[in-house]
């Protein structure tokens, strides 16, 4: 335990605080760390990670650049931002208890616009899921792109004209910014693997992994397992309305004994949310491997595969 384990991160406020979640978690179980923050692409040895079937990991690309320079031996992403294929040379260390999986609505003034009918309210977000799931809802809104991390995005939510902008509870929880007004969107389906942490390093690092598995967590890791196969089986990625969510719910079995069930919802949509499939499924956690394929590829069967084309196409 004596070699210091190295924490990559970007340099947010919600990364760095991510990265001092992680932090903790290993001193407690007597682990020397340091934190690794990223100025920029240009301060690292910069080696191009490859990934599986041309995806990018547009917000983790960085960070998996250096950890596999050996600039650092462990890296924190949102687990939502990750690539379901993960670049050569990285793996799975650890994923930590889910926080709210919830999206959030924060009103400038007020929620009166969402009850009138006549009213074309602009409301700001640069996901294309919420988009189109508000949408569909609200198909007489407008949608607005805001982009920037959390501390940038509320602020220009209070000085544009805007009557609204959604985020991921867990990212204005994690630091303490969710304002008193927002209201929590439990209709929404949220992002696969939104409000969870994971946690990577090299392959070939087995002290590094050895250390993080002392604090990942099963549930949340089956849980996630379940979306990410779903969003990997429809071939969705930042670009697709893709929305999918698996919560371990108990119940009592014929024999009086507790069992352990997965309960699974996932959909996808067309970017202006006119078209949608949607689908729930419910599982024992024993057999629940392979539920989020299961479900994808009978939504497929159903025509998902020509709503993800005609996004592709720009139809």
């Amino acid at each position: 335990m004596n070699k210091i384990i190295r924490i990559g991160t970007r340099d947010s406020q919600l990364a760095v605080w991510q990265a001092n979640l992680v932090k903790g978690l290993l001193e407690e179980k007597g682990f020397q760390t340091e934190l690794v923050p990223l100025k920029s692409d240009g301060d690292i040895d910069l080696v191009t990670p490859l990934y599986a079937m041309g995806v990018q990991g547009v917000f983790t690309k960085t960070l998996d650049s250096a950890l596999l320079s050996n600039r650092f031996d462990i890296a924190v992403h949102s687990m939502k931002d990750v690539p379901t294929q993960m670049a050569e040379g990285i793996i799975e260390a650890a994923v930590l208890p889910r926080a709210s999986h919830l999206d959030l609505l924060v009103p400038k003034n007020g929620t009166e616009f969402l009850s009138d009918a006549a009213y074309s309210a602009l409301v700001a977000t640069s996901s294309i899921r919420r988009k189109a799931q508000w949408l569909h809802r609200y198909p007489h809104h407008r949608i607005t792109n805001l982009r920037g991390n959390v501390n940038t995005r509320l602020r220009k939510l209070a000085e544009e004209e805007w009557d609204g902008a959604i985020f991921a509870a867990a990212g204005l929880e994690r630091i303490h910014l969710r304002p008193d007004a927002a209201i929590e969107l439990n209709w929404m389906l949220p992002a696969p693997a939104q409000g969870a942490i994971l946690v990577v390093c090299r392959d070939t690092d087995s002290h590094a992994l050895e250390a993080c598995r002392l604090f990942h967590d099963p549930n949340t890791a089956v849980c996630v397992k379940i979306e990410r196969d779903f969003l990997k089986t429809l071939m969705g990625g930042c670009s697709t309305p893709i929305s999918a969510l698996a919560e371990i719910e108990q119940t009592i079995d014929d024999a009086g004994q507790l069992v352990k069930m997965i309960r699974f919802r996932g959909s996808i949509f067309s970017l202006d949310g006119s078209d949608h499939l949607a689908i729930e499924k419910t599982r024992t956690i024993e057999q629940s491997d392979s539920l989020g394929t299961i479900a994808a590829n009978e939504l497929i069967q159903q025509g998902a595969d020509k709503i993800v084309a005609s996004i592709k196409n720009g139809s």
